[in-house]
């Protein structure tokens, strides 16, 4: 069934089925035939109760599928009267997906989900019945059962349409139907034609009836039996769906208010297109689905007047002059011209009558129209504003709109041209000076040139789509063109510019091509249609050739066809495409010459989404090639081939263009590519952020235009080789912008998510912030470098740009920030939020307090962002609209106290309704206005103290006014409506105060004069920048304005303020460098998405292309990535991070750490995490992490576990792991960048709280994580030194912190929002805080002197801690109160220092027992029902039964001398370091335990058995290395140990420990027979130990020092090992004896050694093996080597120059190198240099063949057989992933310590790094 040709014409489903016999079909329920006398033939009828239980299905069997291709499905059928029916339509997309499409009397309203569409059937009745009439009366039918007089109806569904408009897919084939109950049947049938029940043959035969074309008489077999005289539509009802002629909404199936079926008419043209109002259900549901309308009637004139003054009128025949009668009028300083619009919308331009297809008249589209010409006054005294014009656009920051694809080299290829929504515009790429073709009103879908490049055509995206034709050279308008199109999505013009053609959909989405004349348009503005076709067939390309004008090619889904236009008809051939019929054909080029005496065989190339490239013969419309295109294999070729006919994906390519010399690809994969003609390889390439979806070469073949889908354009440079960046923009509306006068920077908003940062002069982004929430308002600081923005979350974030960190972060507005604003003297910062909060910061401190925040004053909505809140010039006031949308507010700026309240709905009296305010601006001091618009379409000039009415201006635009903004002088007000923007006479003394200017096809959001007044920016759809002409007053010679300076730091500085500010864990403080790059490929900029740098949970920073913020030499639109042969420089030099000041510290930093294990302290540390660091988005990540080995032992209470839900978390480093114990499988929760201290549950387990402790520069962080998802909640920043305990109430309503010694304070939390509730300092350091479960308001502390007992009490809205402490008993002399835990009565347990543990009762707040529980310290403690668990430093657990206490609890406050025998030691073990925490289950037989070695226990009580869960190092790593079969991975550390973890299940197999000596080195002997693991140790020796027996089976000592670099050779036949004395010793892996001894780099600690395989004569020397090593000296040494002649010899020394060791004593990073496995003959190597990168020296050449430029200096490198990638590993915490070739990189950074070990497996699939004793392993994916 998969052919289709069988299908055609038709296929009656019941004939094929043969439904009578029941073998393909299955019936259910009452299902019986009868003969109906209506239709005089025999019928099925389906009755039943239950439409479900009785019904037909076609086929039997559900695994069965009809395959029925027809794209109209027909359906004879009546409804039983008074009963309800349903079918069912199973249609299977061409994803495979099958959707369920019903229909039914039953079904009220339309529903639909992506598998599923319910349409209601609405039916009809007899003619002049009284259903009828009421159904007429109703409009739109009854819905309900079926009438009694119901029909026979013919019912046609167009499944094509359904599927592609309700669901955006595509049919591929009817599986199935299924009619239940209760109807009768007569057939049913599928077809691509559409079939007139109402023509028969016989009359089509006798050709008395023109069918259109795809339409044909309704087969006999399917037709009801009409009498003569009588008509088909008054027997039978036709319901066709959807129908062309119905006015009805698209979401029920009903009959049409005409009986005529589809119109037979005697010629080709299709009917116009009639109204259609859409219900609101589907309004909702579908918005692929437009309101069709059709132009009313025109009168029969000849003559058509333009409303748009400066176009004359026209002649639809002859030429008109330059000015007409009707052309004079006052167009009010109309300076940018549109096409004015009629009552319907339609575009008025002269047409002549239609004639018929037979009339050798051609018809006339448009005739000429003269350019704008000034026009005189109509009166002589007439004053206008002057200059006219005030305004000249000078450049715009924008690109695409309704599409990326249309983009054109000029002839000469010095510009580009390119649409900016509404505006076409033609850049130079030299200078970036920008031309603009302004006039359509409508984002703009389509561009062609000629070939001299002397006319371009343009369509807009428009209802009834309008072409223009356009003087290239002058810009100039030559003819405006009605389409009569629906919309024009492709145009193409020949090269001769005599032909112009366009493809797009009519009125019925039916695809049109319409040929028009442009040979005098030019000299007459003439432009004629030749011809006109529609098809069924996609188009997504279409081009006219080069030899003939009269020729063209198209390709999309399916189809390649070639097109010939004759006689005014418009024919197409198919080409053959065989078996790649079913591809998805993208574009298409043609490779041929434009002159004269050319060969007519050209060829064409046709580009596909799988990757095929058609090669055709054009001549012949025969196929010459087929090739595809996939991605680059994994070879050691230096080149990367393609290959073609591949089982692998291919490359989807979205564009092609060809020349002479090579094919140009631009594809899905972002990758911009050039390929030979034949395809053989790829010989330039460069990547984009984003797909590529146009690729155009220019003429002669010198560059390639390229533009993606995230809005960046740019082209590449064949001959040098490099890649400019034109233009970046955002992909949606800008909602609001702010501008820096001192710095020229501008920063914008959009509803894409991102903010960005702009250089105004350059054009260039500087900046990207990309967040989760949509940004609604920024603002700069007048002095400084920071910007802050507001959200749709109610976040205000404040960044700082020098640093390139978030300074701040507040959340005081629970809805969307609809303003902030800086005060003019930079003092305070105000928010604003649609829920109608009012917040004041103070922005001349470090940390940006609030310090007041005002509820319900502003108007709810966000209709007034983004500037809601505007400030006076002199700071003192501050206004907006609010507390109701017609009232405006005047405060105070630095109280927030009311001065004055404006109502605007009582200043109009007359008005029939209450004007609201929309915007307000202040004037400058001098007139002292307040400015407001108004609903009404006013401006009022309201005094700014009085409150008084000044001045009102009426009718300002045709529709409100948004925005507003005065010049300094107080001479021009701008003003913007919808599209249009305004410059007002401020002062209105003149007869036309206005000059109006359009551009934007969007409404404008903002627009504000540049802080030197000579400027307007306005921003809507794009960055508008004019040029403000006016001539300025005396007054505004003067210098910028000086603002008041803000608050100098401690060294007196005011950049200090800025520099000082505390920042936030994790936010960048510098660029990252922009990596080298191979001269064979080009790489994205730094912006891209592999340039991003982490800010925090939901805001990502990332840097655009310029190095740094000051002034560079790089032209305008520089490479956006350095290609150099050799990198000639560095990286810029490391900023050393703020350590905080004393004096900032304050006393608390003299504070000494308590002398007990239980209080937590850092690890000590010295690397800094890196706040440049490229985060990679997500989803494209090279690196995934896939497990964490090893559990933080430093840690306190870092360990929680839910026996009820199963919840295991743990922590290692700043990561926390999330274990099902069940599979091993982990969860991580990424979002500290400091070693985390401790954890805390909720008692629901819902939430889970982590903190970890503070660098020298920021607080400590707090992050809650919703344990469902894995998602961050909140993060909270209090606690300046570490978090000591953290702990949730009994019913989670509060959350407790408890800080480190350094500080000493207790801050509570709301458990719900997590918002500081209140803090205090407590009198001593504490080590752990509970809540009692008896009662929420109690809890306890314990510290180093005694216990504190708090209360929580509310006051109001304000919550106080009240605190009371109790010194320790005298009992446990100096011991400090150590641990805590409550049992189920209100007791409170302590345990001491001294392990001792102290019962208090909590009512009395007195001990009234201790006992000596343990020899050491206890540091955890625990207690359920009667038993209660101490752990202790004696590495003790022991098991207490605590039942008698309760009855030893005093009644007087005496307390019992003999209380030991309440106690009973129950049970005890033994573990491997102090417990550091503890979890178990309510009745303590089970539970889990951390110590400090590292390990997480299994503890089991009942069976006395301890289990180890998590094991790992607890001391640093020394080495990781996976085994040769990767199995197995192998570590070892300070410790001694050396460890053998079995993979993929990471458990630890077997642990070899060596007592008193340190493992330096690990190494996996070759082959996995007898596998063995050998390692290095710090006294000079080396063991070697064989897993199969886990015995030692040989040690020897080559080595008088330290063993640090250990390598089996490839056949393992030795065994290399180095010491720290530089000697390098070459050992029998047998009998253990040292066969040679190497001393060329005697003196220098070796730090790697390698052994590759070789060819054995390569690189001139005998010998199977290569290997190298590397000391600290900046030398390698290359050897080859054949180990079984015993030969060695020295193939290449090399020494890598460096600058002198740094004066301060820094340990200098080490020397690395590698050889790399997809390079044959290249060495990789990186060390302490001039610069900072990594070099890759080729063996064969002896010279250094490219560098990578790197960040900071590399700890570690691993290189991979996979993909080209290297690992790299830096002190700033960051594991670096790059690509060898191009220098992609991206960064992760989720290790606490400096990564100094790297590892790839050998398949290159898997990467191990370690920082400290932190392991991760990673799975590698591509970059």
């Amino acid at each position: 069934m998969s052919s289709r040709a069988w299908q055609h014409p038709y296929v009656n489903i019941f004939k094929h089925v043969r439904l009578e016999e029941w073998k393909k079909s299955s019936r259910e329920g009452d299902v019986t035939s009868y003969m109906d006398k209506t239709i005089k033939c025999s019928v099925f009828r389906i009755r039943g109760s239950v439409p479900a239980s009785n019904y037909i299905q076609v086929p039997k069997s559900s695994s069965q599928s009809l395959g029925l291709t027809g794209r109209y499905f027909y359906l004879l059928f009546r409804p039983s009267p008074g009963k309800h029916f349903v079918v069912h339509l199973d249609v299977v997309a061409e994803e495979g997906q099958v959707i369920r499409v019903s229909f039914s009397n039953m079904f009220k309203e339309f529903k639909s989900s992506s598998t599923c569409l319910q349409l209601p059937f609405i039916c009809g009745s007899a003619q002049g019945s009284v259903y009828e009439s009421t159904a007429r009366t109703a409009k739109q039918g009854l819905v309900g059962p079926a009438p009694a007089c119901v029909r026979w109806v013919c019912l046609v569904m167009d499944l094509r349409y359904l599927l592609s408009v309700y669901l955006n897919r595509r049919h591929s084939h009817l599986k199935a139907l299924k009619l239940c109950a209760n109807m009768s049947l007569k057939n049913a049938m599928t077809s691509d034609l559409l079939m007139d029940p109402g023509v028969c043959f016989s009359v089509v035969k006798r050709g008395g009836v023109v069918l259109e074309e795809g339409c044909a008489p309704m087969p006999r077999e399917m037709s009801f039996p009409v009498p003569k005289g009588c008509s088909w539509h008054d027997l039978y009802d036709y319901i066709r769906f959807p129908s062309d002629g119905m006015k009805m909404p698209f979401d029920s199936i009903q009959k049409g208010e005409t009986n005529q079926a589809p119109e037979v008419c005697d010629s080709p043209d299709r009917q116009e297109s009639v109204c259609v109002n859409l219900s609101k259900p589907v309004r909702d549901r579908v918005s692929l689905i437009q309101q069709i309308t059709t132009p009313k009637p025109r009168a029969k004139q000849r003559k058509v007047t333009l409303l748009t003054p400066t176009l004359p009128e026209v002649a639809p025949l002859r030429l008109s002059g330059a000015g007409g009668d009707g052309g004079c009028v006052d167009d009010g300083g109309v300076h940018v011209f549109a096409p004015p619009l009629d009552d319907d919308n339609d575009i008025i331009t002269s047409r002549s009558p239609v004639f018929h297809s037979h009339s050798p008249v051609p018809e006339v589209a448009c005739a000429e129209v003269s350019r704008p010409i000034s026009l005189p006054a109509t009166k002589a005294s007439l004053q206008r504003l002057h200059p006219d014009p005030i305004l000249r656009l000078n450049r715009i920051i924008g690109f695409g709109g309704k599409t990326m694809r249309n983009v054109l080299w000029s002839k000469l290829g010095d510009e580009v041209i390119y649409p900016c929504h509404a505006v076409i515009v033609a850049m130079a790429i030299c200078s970036g000076k920008q031309r603009f073709f302004i006039g359509h009103t409508d984002k703009v879908s389509a561009l062609a040139l000629n070939g001299s490049c002397s006319v371009m055509a343009s369509a807009q995206a428009d209802t009834h789509s309008l072409l223009r034709v356009w003087s290239y050279d002058t810009a100039q308008c030559l003819a405006l063109v009605n389409t009569h199109a629906h919309s024009l999505s492709i145009l193409s013009f020949s090269y001769s510019g005599r032909v112009l053609c366009g493809v797009g959909k009519d009125g019925h989405n039916k695809t049109m091509l319409v040929v028009w004349n442009t040979e005098s348009v030019a000299k007459k503005g003439v432009v004629c249609v030749l011809g006109k076709a529609h098809t069924d067939v996609d188009i997504r390309a279409f081009q006219i050739t080069c030899c003939d004008d009269m020729r063209m090619v198209s390709c999309g889904v399916g189809n390649v066809r070639l097109w010939r236009l004759r006689g005014g008809s418009l024919r197409s051939c198919p080409l053959n495409l065989d078996q790649f019929h079913s591809l998805e054909f993208t574009d298409l080029a043609l490779l041929h010459s434009h002159t004269a005496d050319a060969d007519q065989e050209h060829t064409l190339f046709v580009s596909s989404k799988s990757g095929h490239i058609l090669e055709v013969d054009y001549a012949a419309v025969a196929i010459k090639n087929v090739r595809r295109l996939l991605p680059t294999q994994p070879s050691h070729a230096q080149r990367r081939e393609k290959q073609t006919f591949n089982t692998g994906p291919g490359i989807a390519v979205n564009s092609i263009s060809v020349c002479e010399a090579f094919c140009a690809t631009g594809s899905e994969d972002g990758f911009l590519r050039l390929w030979p003609l034949d395809f053989s390889a790829v010989f330039l390439e460069a990547e984009h952020e984003g797909p590529v979806c146009q690729v155009c070469v220019c003429e002669g073949g010198l560059k390639v235009l390229a533009s993606t889908r995230c809005g960046s354009l740019g082209y590449l440079e064949v001959r040098s080789r490099g890649y400019q960046t034109l233009m970046r923009s955002h992909t949606h509306t800008v909602l609001g912008f702010s501008i820096d006068g001192l710095r020229r920077h501008l920063t914008t908003a959009s509803s894409d998510g991102t903010v960005r940062v702009w250089e105004m002069d350059s054009m260039q982004q500087l900046y990207d912030f990309v967040s989760e929430d949509t940004p609604s308002s920024v603002a700069f600081h007048p002095s400084l470098p920071v910007f802050c923005c507001g959200s749709s979350s109610g976040r205000l974030r404040i960044f700082d740009i020098t640093t390139a960190s978030m300074l701040a972060q507040h959340r005081k507005h629970t809805e969307s920030v609809v303003g902030c604003v800086f005060s003019p003297d930079g003092e305070c910062l105000f928010s604003g939020s649609a829920d109608g909060s009012l917040a004041l910061y103070n922005s001349a401190h470090q940390e940006i307090p609030v310090l007041r925040v005002l509820g319900n004053v502003l108007a709810r909505g966000v209709e007034r962002a983004p500037d809601a809140l505007v400030v006076s010039g002199d700071s003192s006031r501050l206004a907006f609209i609010g507390p109701t949308e017609h009232t405006v507010t005047v405060m105070d700026a630095r109280s927030l106290d009311e001065v004055l309240r404006v109502d605007v709905s009582i200043l109009d009296l007359d008005s029939p309704k209450l004007d609201s305010a929309l915007k307000v601006c202040f004037s400058p001091p001098k007139p002292g206005h307040l400015l407001i618009s108004t609903s009404a379409n006013k401006i009022l000039y309201v005094h700014t103290h009085t409150g008084k009415l000044q001045r009102e201006v009426s009718g300002v635009h045709k529709k409100c006014c948004w925005s507003l903004a005065v010049s300094e002088d107080s001479r021009y007000l701008l003003t913007a409506g919808c599209n249009a923007l305004k410059v007002w006479d401020y002062n209105m003394s003149l007869d036309v105060n206005s000059q109006v200017f359009i551009g934007h096809s969007e409404p404008i959001k903002q627009v504000s004069f540049t802080p030197d007044q000579m400027g307007v920016v306005s921003a809507g759809d794009a960055l508008f920048f004019w040029d403000f002409l006016a001539h300025p007053q005396e007054a505004m010679l003067r210098s910028p304005p000086i603002f008041k300076s803000p608050s100098k730091g401690p060294s007196g500085d005011p950049g200090a303020v800025t520099n000082g500010m505390l920042q936030s864990n994790g936010m960048p403080r510098g660029a990252a460098p922009l990596p080298s790059l191979d001269v064979n490929s080009f790489e994205r900029t730094a912006h891209d998405a592999f340039g991003e740098l982490s800010l925090n949970e939901d805001a990502v920073l990332r840097r655009s292309l310029l190095p740094s913020p000051a002034p560079s030499p790089t032209p305008k639109h520089a490479s956006f990535l350095q290609v150099t042969d050799r990198s000639g420089g560095g990286a810029s030099p490391d900023k050393l991070a703020n350590p905080l000041r004393e004096e900032d510290l304050g006393a608390s930093s003299k504070a000494e750490r308590p002398d007990c294990y239980k209080h937590f302290s850092l690890r000590y540390n010295t690397s800094t995490p890196e706040q440049s660091a490229v985060a990679p988005p997500p989803g494209e990540e090279g690196l995934r992490l896939k497990a964490v080995i090893g559990y933080n032992g430093n840690g306190r209470g870092n360990m929680v576990w839910n026996p009820d839900t199963g919840l295991f978390v743990y922590t290692c480093g700043c990561v926390c792991v999330v274990e099902n114990l069940h599979t091993g499988s982990q969860r991580h929760w990424l979002g500290h960048t400091e070693e985390i201290s401790t954890l805390a549950i909720s008692h629901d387990a819902h939430l889970v709280a982590s903190a970890s402790g503070s660098s020298t520069s920021s607080k400590s962080l707090i992050c809650i994580w919703n344990v469902a998802d894995g998602s961050r909640r909140n993060s909270m920043s209090f606690h300046k030194g570490a978090v000591q305990s953290m702990t949730f109430s009994r019913d989670d309503r509060y959350f407790l912190s408890v800080g480190d010694f350094s500080e000493q304070e207790v801050a509570l939390w709301s458990g719900s929002c997590f918002e500081l509730l209140c803090h205090v300092t407590a009198p001593w350091p504490l080590h752990e805080a509970r809540f009692s479960p008896i009662s929420d308001g109690l809890l306890a502390c314990v510290g180093a002197s005694g216990t504190l007992f708090c209360t929580i009490h509310m006051h109001g809205t304000q919550t106080e801690l009240q605190v009371q402490s109790v010194c320790a008993p005298a009992d446990v002399g100096d011991a400090e109160l150590t641990s805590l835990c409550f049992n189920a009565n209100g007791l409170l347990f302590t345990g001491t220092s001294r392990g001792q543990v102290c019962v208090w009762d909590c009512n009395t707040h007195r001990c009234f027992m201790t006992w000596e529980a343990d020899e050491g310290e206890i540091g955890v403690m625990l207690c359920c029902g009667n038993r209660l668990v101490c752990g202790s430093n004696s590495r003790r657990l022991r098991l207490w039964s605590v039942a008698a206490v309760q009855t030893l609890r005093p009644q007087n406050t005496e307390r019992p001398q003999d209380s030991s025998p309440a106690v009973l030691l129950e049970q005890e073990m033994q573990l491997d370091g102090a417990v550091v925490s503890a979890a178990f289950d309510d009745v303590m037989d089970m539970g889990i335990v951390g110590t400090t070695a590292g390990t997480l226990w299994y503890v089991n009580w009942v069976e006395n058995t301890s289990i180890r869960l998590i094991n790992g190092h607890k001391s640093k790593v020394n080495g990781v290395l996976f085994s040769p079969d990767e199995s197995r991975f192998a570590t070892c550390g300070q410790d001694g140990s050396l460890r053998v973890w079995a993979l993929p299940s990471n458990e630890l197999l077997v642990q070899f420990q060596v007592l008193n000596q340190s493992c330096e080195c690990v190494c996996w002997s070759p082959g996995s027979a007898m596998p063995c693991v050998s390692g290095g140790y710090s006294d000079g020796t080396i063991r070697v130990f064989n897993l199969s027996s886990s015995e030692m089976e040989l040690k020897m000592q080559p080595h008088s020092t330290a063993v640090c670099a250990l390598q089996y050779s490839c056949t393992g036949l030795v065994l290399l090992s180095a010491g720290r004395d530089g000697l390098i010793a070459v050992i029998s892996p047998v009998t253990g004896a040292t066969l040679r001894v190497i001393s060329d780099h005697k003196g220098a600690p070796i730090t790697t050694i390698q052994s590759v395989r070789k060819q054995y004569k390569e690189f001139g020397l005998q010998g199977d093996e290569l290997w190298l090593a590397v000391s600290t000296d900046r030398r390698v040494s290359v050897w080859a080597a054949d180990w079984k002649l015993d030969k060695c010899d020295l193939l290449d020394w090399l020494t890598f120059p460096a600058p002198a060791a740094p004066e301060n004593g820094d340990v200098l990073p080490p020397s690395l190198a590698a050889f790399s496995p997809s390079e044959r003959g290249i060495l990789v190597y990186t060390g302490y240099g001039v610069t900072k990168d990594i070099t890759f020296y080729c063996l064969n050449k002896k010279q250094v063949l490219r560098t990578i430029a790197l960040a900071d200096w590399a700890l570690c490198l691993s290189v991979s057989c996979k993909g080209r990638l290297l690992a790299v590993g830096s002190k700033q915490r960051v594991v670096k992933l790059l690509h060898s070739s191009s220098g992609r990189f991206q960064d992760f950074t989720p290790h606490g310590d400096s990564v100094h070990l790297c590892s790839f497996s050998p398949s290159g699939k898997q990467l191990l790094t370690c920082a400290h004793n932190e392991i991760l392993l990673w799975s590698t994916h591509s970059l």
